[in-house]
């Protein structure tokens, strides 16, 4: 799906407010990320990030059309990496009944969602880490995560705690970007210098393994793309700081890039007067095994074990 980013033009049929951006990250192929930047980014783009989050949206759409059939019974639903909640009051609707907590690691959005919502909400805030989750062990039934994993480093350690929470049966349900997104940038980057730029995410096989890894069963994931493109480097730029998504690398270069090298990127990215920044919109769901034990296998019944009779 093109989409056109130019100050609120248009292309096709499809118009984009003058405030959109790319709510996304932009880091490095060769690095880690630094957690408090991404913290620190997140909070001083959480005043605008409600303006800032067009590619959020299109993917939290996409996420929520996936799990519109599937059967869940569910009175805890986890929004991890909710940012300021805007999927809250769609999850609200869609778990009928449940209780929604929004987790995310900046404090400031989490404070944007709490101002925003109404009396009577059954949505609650908590500050924490994907990678250490303040709830009981199969306590949750439902973990939504929209564009969470391009921001952690350690995905493994992030989905055996999802299994530690997720109830029997729990479902998880997330998108992320795959390893196409942003090729354009990290090629331009590359033109203009070799430092840590535009990080490449991870393959969905390399995910769906991941998953499996962590205690987590039947994982299903597919892939769709959005291209967004701009007509300056000015809109393309004030697009990334609104929305928090700077350079969070480890082995960044501290200090301006410089006219020159910047120049150089530009150039390349807008070669033909305008760029086109693609993404890969990686979007699965799995369900959860119950506890494990404290050898790390899952227990099973044998009672439901099928015999075969000769």
């Amino acid at each position: 799906m093109p989409i056109l980013r130019d100050n609120g033009g248009k292309h096709g049929n499809v118009l984009l407010p003058a405030a959109s951006t790319l709510a996304m990250i932009v880091t490095d192929d060769h690095s880690t990320l630094c957690s408090a930047d991404v913290r620190r980014r997140f909070d001083h783009a959480a005043r605008d990030f409600d303006a800032a989050d067009f590619v959020h949206r299109f993917a939290r759409d996409g996420l929520f059309a996936r799990i519109l059939p599937m059967s869940v019974d569910a009175g805890l639903v986890v929004d991890l990496g909710a940012a300021t909640g805007s999927a809250g009051a769609r999850l609200t609707k869609r778990f009928r009944g449940a209780r929604v907590v929004a987790v995310d690691l900046s404090r400031k959005m989490l404070g944007k969602l709490q101002r925003k919502r109404g009396w009577f909400s059954k949505i609650s805030a908590v500050q924490g880490d994907a990678r250490a989750l303040p709830f009981a062990d199969a306590s949750v039934d439902v973990i939504f995560a929209n564009l969470l994993l391009p921001w952690i480093d350690e995905p493994g350690v992030a989905f055996a705690e999802i299994a530690r929470v997720l109830r029997k049966d729990g479902l998880f349900a997330f998108s992320t970007l795959g390893p196409d997104s942003l090729l354009g940038l990290r090629e331009a980057w590359r033109a203009a210098d070799s430092g840590a730029h535009v990080r490449r995410f991870a393959d969905m096989h390399d995910v769906g393994d991941a998953l499996v890894q962590a205690g987590l069963r039947d994982p299903v994931l597919d892939v769709d793309q959005l291209s967004v493109t701009y007509r300056s480097s000015d809109a393309l730029f004030r697009d990334i700081t609104a929305a928090g998504a700077r350079n969070s690398l480890l082995q960044r270069a501290h200090g301006l890039a410089g006219r020159r090298r910047f120049g150089v990127m530009t150039d390349a990215l807008f070669g033909a007067g305008e760029a086109a920044l693609q993404f890969e919109l990686v979007y699965g769901h799995c369900w959860g095994c119950g506890p494990r034990s404290a050898t790390g296998g899952v227990p099973i019944d044998a009672r439901n074990i099928p015999l075969r009779r000769r």
